[in-house]
């Protein structure tokens, strides 16, 4: 049995990873983007109304794209896709609210070349839930940077999807359990009260 999750929500952010228009379009498993962005809407409600800090992260590269990563790759991200004119808007369910904070970002995590870090230790917060998309890229390159900055995570499972149902297993069974807490939204929403 799982143990219960407690945590204080005025201590605590939500970071919603990348629900913006150009990512929740992929084909992704084992949920739908729907899934994915109705049960981050629940959460940011449920945590907004408490005195949660929320963080709306989205990635996007300059209209150049001279500052997009270019190592060499056997299996390039995105190479030679052009991007539409709206792809990093976020989706309207996760339109930021009066007292968010929106990162942009650009590249996987979102604590590397923002200002994620500074803003939660000024908050004093010292938890944070994760959401959104990718489960092994955007989500997993965060909470490993969250990690090593000693955050207590919990992992809102049902609230993220990646491009395939195994990639998102991988992390949610052999790397989220080792720095932090994998639950439900129901779980977390039920400790909410």
């Amino acid at each position: 049995m799982m143990e219960q999750t407690e945590f204080s929500p005025t201590k605590t952010a939500l970071i919603i990873i990348d629900l913006q228009k150009g990512i929740v379009r992929m084909p992704l498993e084992p949920r739908s983007s729907n899934e994915v962005v109705q049960n981050a809407g629940r959460l940011a409600a449920a945590l907004r109304s408490r005195g949660a800090f929320i963080v709306v992260v989205r990635v996007t590269g300059s209209p150049d794209g001279k500052d997009r990563l270019h190592p060499d790759c056997d299996s390039p991200m995105m190479a030679g896709v052009k991007r539409p004119d709206d792809w990093a808007d976020l989706v309207p369910e996760m339109a930021p609210q009066p007292g968010d904070h929106v990162i942009t970002k650009r590249q996987w995590g979102a604590f590397y070349g923002t200002d994620l870090d500074l803003q939660l230790r000024r908050r004093g917060i010292t938890t944070i839930v994760l959401c959104g998309i990718s489960t092994g890229y955007g989500v997993e390159s965060t909470a490993r940077d969250a990690y090593e900055r000693s955050y207590e995570q919990i992992f809102a499972e049902d609230a993220m999807a990646a491009r395939s149902a195994a990639e998102h297993e991988h992390v949610i069974r052999h790397v989220f359990p080792r720095i932090g807490r994998v639950r439900s939204t129901a779980q977390i929403l039920t400790v909410l009260g």
